[in-house]
């Protein structure tokens, strides 16, 4: 059954950004040999059939790696109510219509793989709110920012399922609590 999840690196205080969407906190950080194993990005990626991303994200990749190739294989949706330029050779989809319009292609498009909500943490809100989230795993960095990006700007309930230490990080798995 296609899982919808969000995985994500925050700080110890909640942010996924600064308030400029930089990301040199995360970017300095030793995630260790194995970046998580059963928790780590490459475990996860192999099983994600289909991503959304909003705006923002979409918008930092481009600033940040435009020169280099596109990083997914699975068709990615970019929530925006912007028009915003597309990467060649990349399946990327501009949508304004709400998540529950788009899970459903979504969840076609993954087939038996699951869906990667990447960010950000009110795109995800927005998933939750449809109760459409179904998990959540948080790669949490050994620092403060102080203020930035949210994590997630909602209430939203979780139960931990699993957890590990990589590197410098603490990599949790949650299920929402619905």
């Amino acid at each position: 059954m296609t899982r919808t999840s969000y995985f994500v690196a925050s700080t110890v205080d909640g942010f996924i950004a600064t308030p400029d969407d930089g990301l040199d906190w995360l970017v300095t950080r030793d995630q260790g040999a194995d970046a998580g194993g059963t928790l780590g990005y490459e475990a996860f990626i192999a099983q994600v059939g289909a991503i959304a991303m909003g705006a923002a994200t979409y918008e930092w990749l481009l600033r940040h790696h435009g020169d280099e190739p596109w990083f997914y294989s699975q068709p990615c949706w970019v929530f925006t109510h912007r028009d915003l330029p597309l990467r060649e050779g990349a399946d990327l989809r501009l949508t304004q219509s709400p998540v529950a319009e788009v899970h459903a292609e979504m969840a076609a498009a993954a087939g038996e793989k699951n869906i990667w909500i990447v960010g950000g943490g009110e795109l995800v809100a927005q998933f939750h709110d449809a109760g459409l989230l179904d998990e959540v795993l948080i790669s949490v960095a050994p620092l403060t920012i102080g203020a930035g990006k949210p994590l997630l700007p909602r209430h939203v309930e979780l139960a931990v399922v699993e957890s590990r230490v990589a590197g410098e990080f603490v990599v949790t798995r949650y299920r929402t609590v619905r």
